[in-house]
C-alpha cells in the first residue's frame, strides 16, 4: 500500500508535494520492473513498524516520523524513486540544500545518514527526485519529544497565471485575484500538536476551509491580503510560523486621471492635454506650445510608469509629474510626428498605452485675391493675397518666414468699357506772377474702352453723370512785393584784416506802392545782403614788440624775461586800442630763459681759497671750505 497520509504515534508520518503529476506505481508495475518507456519520477513510500524512541540506531523509509531520544546514535533515511529516465536524488532540510560533512553523510544508495544527531538536526528532511519529465518530493520529520515542529519555507512565490497555488507556511505569496491559495502547515511533535490559524493575529474560524493543517483561501480578492499565521501547540510548548499574502492586480486602463485635470488648470490656456489608451489616441497641437500626456492606469501594487517615444527612451526636453503618470513636453516643436507610449508594470503584469501627436505646420495660402486695381478699362489686375495659415486660421505672417513663398501671378480684372467721364488737361501757367492772373485747361467728354483707347463723346453723355469741371480759374492773387535796402552804414565795424572792416544796412519787404509787409511774403525772392566788407584807415594797425629784457637768472629753473607788446597804427606809429589788432594773434610778452643746471665755482684770493660760492636751483649759497677745491 502507498497511502498519501499515515498517522504514527498520533502525528503525520508522511508529507508529500509534487511539482508535476507524479506517477504512483501499482503492484503490477512493481512486478513488471516498471518497464514503462517514459515516466515522471515517483518516490516510493514504505510502511514499517513504528520506531522506538530509545533505539540507538534508527533506520526508516520515507513515510515515517523519527522521534530522537537521548540514546539515538544514528538515523538513516531511505529514499527510493522510480522513473524513466532514472531520477536524480537530492536532499534538503527545511527548504535548504543539505550540506554534507562528517556527521551528515550521503550513502551510495542515495540514503541520508545522520550520525550522533543533536537538537540542531531537528527539522523536515525532503527527498527530491527529478528527471526531464518532472519531479517528486516527500518530507520526513525528525523531531524531539517536546514542543512541536513546523515545516516552514522562506520562499517567495509569485503567481500571475495559475488559478490555484499551494505553498508551505513561512512563504511570501503574491498572487492574482480570483485564484485559490492553499497554505500548508505541516506539523510534527510528541505529544500530538493542535493547529490554530490566524489572520493578522485574529483567530480564523472553521469556515475558512481548514483541513489537516491546510488553509484554503478561495477566490482571493484584495480584502484577503494580510499575514496568515499557523500556531502548533502541545503540552510541551508552542511554535508559530507566518506567511504574507499579497494580492496582485495587473495594470488596467482608466478613463479619467484626476491629477491631469489639476495640472492642466495650473498650466495655462496654451497647454494641451491628452490621455493615452491601449488602442492609441491622437491629438493635433500647435507648434511651440506645451503638451501634457496622461497615463491613466491602476493596479496593485501601484504600477511603475516608463515613458517611451517611438519605442525609445525619451531624449527631448520634458518633465514627469504626478508620480510619473503625466509627461509634460515643454516645447512640442522639439517632437516631430511620432508615438508616445507609457509602459505600466508591476509584479502582476504590464500594460502599454499610447498616443500620437501631430504637430501642425504653418503654410502659405493664396486662396484669396486683393481688390481689383481698376473698376474698368484695360489695366485692372488682381494679386493673390498671401496669407500664413495654421490649421486653416490666419496667423501672423512672420510664422511662415522660413517657408518658401509661392509665385504670385497677377490676374486681369474689370476689363470693360468705362462709363463716359470728363477728362481734363493740366492747368496752363498763370498769366501773372502776382496781383491776380488767369490759368486755363481743356475739358472734354471721353470714354475709356476695354482695349485702352480713349474715344471722345458728346458733352451731354458726361453731363448726365457729373457736372462739367471748370476750365478757367484765378491764380497768383497775392500782391506783388520786393526787397528794399537802406544805404550802407559807416565802415567802422570791428577790424577783420589789414585796413578791412564791416559795414551794415537794413533790408525791408514792401509792395509796389511802398507798403511794408512781413518778410515772409518776400521769401520767394532773392534777399539782398545786409553786411559787407569795407576799407578803412582805422584798421591799418599791427602788433609792435620791444626787445627782451635781461634774464633774471643765469642758470637753474627760475629765470624769465619780458618785453613790451603794443597795437600801433601803421601810418602814425602811435598806439591804439588793442581790439583793433585782435584779427591777428597777440605775440607773447614774457618767457622763461637760461634753464640750465648751475655748476659750483671757487673764489681765490692770493692763491688761498677763502670762500666757496655757487648757485643751486637759482639761489646763491656760501660756506667755508678747506684748501681742497670746492
Amino acid at each position: 500500500e502507498y497511502p498519501l497520509h499515515r498517522h504514527v504515534s498520533g502525528f503525520t508520518s508522511s508529507l508529500r508535494t509534487s511539482s508535476a503529476e507524479a506517477f504512483l506505481p501499482t503492484a503490477v508495475d512493481l512486478a513488471n520492473g516498471l518497464h514503462r518507456p517514459h515516466q515522471k519520477p515517483a518516490i516510493l513510500r514504505k510502511i514499517s513498524a513504528a520506531q522506538q524512541l530509545s533505539a540507538s540506531e534508527v533506520v526508516t523509509h520515507l513515510g515515517q516520523t523519527v522521534v530522537l531520544a537521548s540514546g539515538t546514535l544514528s538515523v538513516l533515511l531511505h529514499c527510493e524513486a522510480v522513473g524513466n529516465p532514472k531520477p536524480t536524488i537530492s536532499w534538503a532540510k527545511n527548504g535548504e540544500e543539505v550540506k554534507y560533512n562528517d556527521r551528515m553523510l550521503l550513502q551510495p544508495d542515495d540514503s541520508l545518514q545522520i550520525l550522533a544527531p543533536v537538537e540542531a538536526d531537528v527539522g523536515f528532511y525532503a527527498c527530491n527526485a527529478s528527471n526531464a519529465l518532472g519531479s517528486d518530493s516527500v518530507s520526513i520529520a525528525v523531531t524531539l519529544a517536546g514542543k512541536p515542529l513546523i515545516k516552514a519555507s522562506r520562499a517567495t512565490v509569485i503567481n500571475t497565471e495559475s488559478s490555484a497555488v499551494t505553498v508551505d507556511i513561512g512563504s511570501t505569496v503574491k498572487t492574482i485575484q480570483r485564484a485559490n491559495v492553499t497554505i500548508s502547515c505541516q506539523v510534527a511533535g510528541v505529544p500530538e500538536a493542535e493547529v490554530t490559524w490566524f489572520k493578522n493575529k485574529v483567530k480564523l474560524s472553521s469556515a475558512h476551509h481548514l483541513h489537516d493543517g491546510l488553509l484554503l483561501i478561495a477566490n482571493v480578492s484584495l480584502s484577503d491580503e494580510g499575514l496568515y499565521s499557523c500556531k502548533a501547540a502541545n503540552l510541551r510548548g508552542e511554535v508559530t510560523e507566518s506567511s504574507q499574502l499579497l494580492v496582485l492586480e495587473p495594470p488596467r486602463p482608466l478613463t479619467y486621471l484626476e491629477d491631469l485635470t489639476a495640472v492642466l488648470s495650473s498650466a495655462g490656456t496654451s497647454t494641451r492635454s491628452v490621455l493615452t489608451s491601449p488602442s492609441g489616441t491622437k491629438m493635433t497641437v500647435r507648434p511651440g506650445i506645451s503638451a501634457l500626456i496622461g497615463c491613466a492606469v491602476d493596479g496593485h501594487p501601484t504600477p511603475n510608469i516608463t515613458w517611451l517615444y517611438s519605442g525609445e527612451p525619451l531624449s527631448l526636453q520634458h518633465r514627469l509629474l504626478a508620480s510619473d503618470r503625466i509627461l509634460q513636453i515643454l516645447n512640442i516643436s522639439d517632437a516631430p510626428d511620432g508615438e508616445f507610449s507609457c509602459l505600466a508594470q508591476n509584479e502582476a503584469g504590464s500594460l502599454t498605452q499610447k498616443t500620437s501627436l501631430a504637430v501642425q505646420e504653418y503654410q502659405w495660402s493664396v486662396d484669396k485675391l486683393m481688390a481689383c486695381s481698376a473698376s474698368c478699362g484695360h489695366k485692372g489686375v488682381q494679386l493673390p493675397q498671401l496669407r500664413c495659415l495654421l490649421d486653416g486660421a490666419e496667423v501672423n505672417i512672420s510664422h511662415c518666414r522660413e517657408k518658401p513663398k509661392p509665385a504670385l501671378q497677377p490676374i486681369a480684372c474689370n476689363r470693360r468699357d468705362c462709363p463716359s467721364r470728363w477728362m481734363v488737361t493740366s492747368w496752363s501757367p498763370c498769366t501773372r506772377s502776382c496781383s491776380g492772373g488767369i490759368q486755363m485747361r481743356r475739358v472734354t467728354c471721353q470714354r475709356l474702352t476695354a482695349k485702352g483707347s480713349s474715344a471722345p463723346v458728346s458733352n451731354e453723355a458726361c453731363a448726365q453723370v457729373s457736372k462739367r469741371p471748370v476750365d478757367t480759374q484765378n491764380c497768383n492773387r497775392q500782391p506783388c512785393v520786393e526787397w528794399v535796402a537802406s544805404s550802407w552804414g559807416q565802415c567802422n565795424g570791428p577790424c577783420i584784416g589789414p585796413r578791412l572792416a564791416v559795414q551794415h544796412r537794413q533790408i525791408f519787404c514792401q509792395t509796389k506802392d511802398g507798403t511794408s509787409v512781413s518778410l515772409d511774403q518776400c521769401s520767394a525772392l532773392p534777399r539782398p545782403l545786409s553786411t559787407q566788407n569795407c576799407w578803412t584807415d582805422v584798421c591799418g594797425v599791427h602788433w609792435r614788440v620791444s626787445l627782451w629784457t635781461v634774464c633774471t637768472a643765469t642758470c637753474g629753473n627760475y629765470g624769465f624775461q619780458s618785453r613790451r607788446v603794443d597795437c600801433v597804427h601803421v601810418r602814425t606809429n602811435k598806439p591804439v586800442l588793442e581790439h583793433h589788432c585782435t584779427w591777428r594773434p597777440r605775440p607773447a610778452n614774457w618767457q622763461r630763459c637760461n634753464i640750465t643746471p648751475c655748476e659750483n665755482s671757487t673764489l681765490l684770493r692770493g692763491g688761498e681759497a677763502v670762500r666757496c660760492m655757487g648757485r643751486e636751483e637759482g639761489r646763491a649759497i656760501s660756506q667755508k671750505c678747506s684748501t681742497e677745491p670746492c
